[in-house]
């Protein structure tokens, strides 16, 4: 797992691939892993200075640091970052498990076919996320407001990555997917690891896609499958 971005979703990812192994295998069952972490702010500076091809050669070296320790498989522990997923599949001959592919599995698996998303800039406005669930899946994809699309931003990166999930933010994003229900979505992807520690499906009048759940359910699917 190449983690860090940020670490608020990195440790949900190492607990839910440890709580997920004791269902599945039962007893005191943990899971093998590999964890790298990025320093956050590195990742921060680079991304807002659109400087995505050395965003892509970080990921490239966590990823060859990770074949070489004995992993498996590769899991990018955020959203946004798989923008330079190529350069990873480019840099290891492991599999490398997309989150976008994992979400669109889940969403065509509920029988929709409308979905709103919710995430950074990033992910809201480049296609490297919305192509997957529409041209893989045939997904409708929603996306709120250019003023929603900030605000959804600027709450992620000005809190939720620092560990600030507040009621705010919490009713600002409640408010966006209402909208996003209004111009006809069936549900929504959570499409930012922080968003599932905010919102819990309880609040939400759709079903929500939790992204990192998904991710790692399918990775434990990969993984687990050769214990069998």
């Amino acid at each position: 797992m190449i983690g860090g971005m940020s670490w608020e979703s990195s440790k949900v990812y190492y607990e839910l691939t440890n709580k997920i192994t004791k269902e599945r295998l039962g007893g005191s069952h943990s899971a093998r892993s590999i964890l790298i972490t990025v320093d956050f702010a590195e990742i921060e500076r680079l991304t807002f200075q659109g400087d995505w091809d050395a965003i892509g050669t970080i990921m490239a070296d966590h990823t060859r640091k990770l074949e070489r320790a004995g992993a498996d498989a590769v899991l990018l522990c955020t959203n946004t970052i798989h923008l330079v997923s190529h350069q990873i599949e480019a840099a290891t001959t492991l599999p490398f498990l997309h989150i976008a592919e994992a979400t669109g599995d889940a969403v065509q698996r509920a029988g929709l076919q409308k979905v709103g998303l919710l995430g950074t800039r990033f992910t809201m406005e480049k296609d490297f996320y919305t192509k997957i669930l529409q041209d893989r899946y045939g997904l409708q994809v929603v996306i709120p407001s250019k003023m929603e699309r900030q605000t959804v931003h600027d709450l992620i990166y000005d809190e939720m990555v620092k560990g600030r999930f507040t009621e705010h933010a919490k009713q600002s994003c409640l408010r966006i997917i209402d909208n996003l229900e209004r111009q006809g979505a069936q549900g929504v992807i959570l499409g930012c690891t922080e968003l599932p520690i905010l919102l819990s499906p309880s609040e939400v009048a759709i079903p929500i896609f939790d992204t990192t759940r998904i991710h790692v359910e399918k990775a434990m699917d990969f993984a687990l499958a050769k214990v069998k």
